[in-house]
């Protein structure tokens, strides 16, 4: 049987997921306007998606559905 690689998280998602949307904006800063520079840009938007529906998640006024 396989065992499976763990590791703990020395940093949270959301120090993770901005320092990744603040990679690809700079990659993408660095191109000319064009598909690849989208993209780039696409998944720097997701990541800042990411970090506010995971702050909101975490939120104290967030309550189980009745």
């Amino acid at each position: 049987m396989l065992k499976r690689r763990r590791f703990k998280q020395t940093k949270t998602l959301h120090q993770r997921l901005a320092e990744e949307a603040a990679h690809l904006r700079e990659q993408a800063r660095a191109l000319a306007p064009g598909r690849r520079r989208e993209i780039l840009l696409r998944r720097a938007r997701h990541d800042e998606m990411a970090m506010q529906i995971d702050a909101w998640l975490h939120s104290p006024g967030l309550r189980a559905p009745s």
